[in-house]
Formats: structure tokens, C-alpha cells, sequence
């Protein structure tokens, strides 16, 4: 009867052992599984990734930098050329550029206004003329104009005078047409012109130069005369006037 008894204890004491190794394994394995879970709230090193790529939040809302005073503003019209063929001015341009160097010759000296006399091959009209470096053609008020033929070639017949002169002369003159420009006006409006081929004198120097016949009611001097014939000329002092006929030399 006691060694049943004590067989009965060993069973107990196993049985007793083998539960406590048994829940010991499971809490082992459950820690296991606890710290390989991710915590709540961390990323993985995936979801790192991602977000380091994606803006942040506030970033995303600021608004874009506001545009800088102008940037809207539409860029200034240029002054339109003079003549009706740009590139032909632009070569010309380029070819006074590289043209020879300024001679060591006396240079005669005029003024921003003139006298200039026109001949319509009768009698020499005096008229005021302004020297014009920005212009690049000669210009010249014309009004009664008229295209015809001669010998097979246009001429046009018009009458010169100064328009802000109530009793200023009138002449009547015909010269052969070199082409018609078309014009741009500085408020944006083009038209054509006619272009012909006059001979003046500007104190002791008689010379042939291109004028466009023009409407220059609204301006001081019924002539102008543009930068390609001051090159044959000579040089324009801006601070003085009517000094052709004192032939000043530089």
C-alpha cells in the first residue's frame, strides 16, 4: 500500500513538471511573437521610403510663389523701321559698321536745322529742313500727289510747301518714283508712300538723296532730312542751327 502510494506521487510530481515546461515554452513563444509584431504607429522600412518621397503636409499646402511685379506685363513695342523692307535696313547697317575708318579730311560741321533749297527747275525754294540722325530715310511734305507715266516709267507730280506758312510758295515738282515704302506709324497704323529721288542744295553742297512724300501738317519743318544723307554730308552738331553757310570744319 505505500509503494502505490509512492508511485502515485512520482506520477504527480511528473505530471506537476511537465505542465510547468510546457506553459514556460508557450510564454517564451508569445514573447517571441510580441516583439517581432510592428509596434503601432512605426513604418517599416518601406514605408519610410514612401514617405520621404511624399511632400509634407504644410509644404503642400503653401501656395505657389507669387508672380514678381512685371512678370505680367506685356513687353514694350519697338519703334517700327522707317522703310518697308527691315532685313534691307539691317544690311545697310551692318555694311556703314564696317565701312572705312573716319577719314582725317576736314569734315564740314551743321546744324540740327538747316536751310535747304529745292529747285523745280525754275526757281530755288527755301524751306527749313531738320537734321535727323534717328531717322534712317529723308522725308519731305507733299500734298496734291499724282502717279503717271513718262517714257515708259512712273514719275510722280506733287506740290511742295510749307504747311504751317499761310503764304508760304507753292511749287509744283515732278520726279521719277523709286518705290513705293510702306510705313508704320508710331501709334501701330502702316501705310504706303511714295518714294522719289530729289536734288537739293544745303549751302554750297548740292547732292540727289531718296525722300518719302509725307504728310507733315502736324510737324515743326515741312522737311527732314535722315541719316543716309547726313553720312554724305558730314557731321550734326545738336546744339546749334543754320551754320551750313558758315562752313565750319572739324
Amino acid at each position: 500500500m505505500a509503494r502505490v502510494t509512492s508511485k502515485s506521487q512520482a506520477s504527480t510530481f511528473l505530471a506537476i513538471l511537465l505542465c510547468l515546461f510546457v506553459g514556460g515554452l508557450g510564454l517564451t513563444r508569445g514573447q517571441d511573437a510580441v516583439t517581432k509584431e510592428k509596434p503601432a504607429g512605426e513604418a517599416t522600412p518601406a514605408e519610410d521610403a514612401k514617405l520621404a518621397d511624399k511632400p509634407d503636409a504644410k509644404e503642400a499646402e503653401k501656395p505657389a510663389d507669387a508672380p514678381k511685379p512685371g512678370d505680367d506685363k506685356p513687353a514694350e513695342p519697338e519703334m517700327e523701321p522707317e522703310e518697308d523692307d527691315p532685313k534691307k535696313l539691317e544690311k545697310e547697317e551692318e555694311a556703314a559698321a564696317i565701312a572705312l575708318p573716319v577719314s582725317p579730311d576736314p569734315v564740314q560741321i551743321y546744324g540740327w536745322k538747316e536751310w535747304v533749297f529745292l529747285n523745280d527747275g525754275k526757281a530755288d525754294m527755301k524751306m527749313a529742313a531738320k537734321f535727323d540722325t534717328g531717322a534712317y530715310t529723308s522725308s519731305i511734305h507733299a500734298e496734291e500727289k499724282k502717279l503717271f507715266e513718262r517714257d515708259g516709267k512712273k514719275w510722280v507730280r506733287f506740290v511742295v510747301t510749307d504747311p504751317s506758312e499761310k503764304d508760304f510758295p507753292r511749287i509744283r515738282v515732278e520726279a521719277p518714283l523709286v518705290r513705293i515704302a510702306r510705313v508704320k506709324e508710331p501709334g501701330g497704323n502702316s501705310e504706303e508712300r511714295e518714294v522719289v529721288r530729289l536734288a537739293f542744295r544745303v549751302g554750297d553742297r548740292k547732292l540727289k538723296a531718296d525722300f518719302t512724300l509725307s504728310n507733315r501738317s502736324n510737324m515743326l519743318n515741312p522737311m527732314l532730312i535722315g541719316r543716309t544723307t547726313i553720312r554724305e554730308l558730314g557731321w550734326v552738331d545738336p546744339s546749334r542751327a543754320f551754320i551750313a553757310d558758315k562752313k565750319l570744319m572739324r
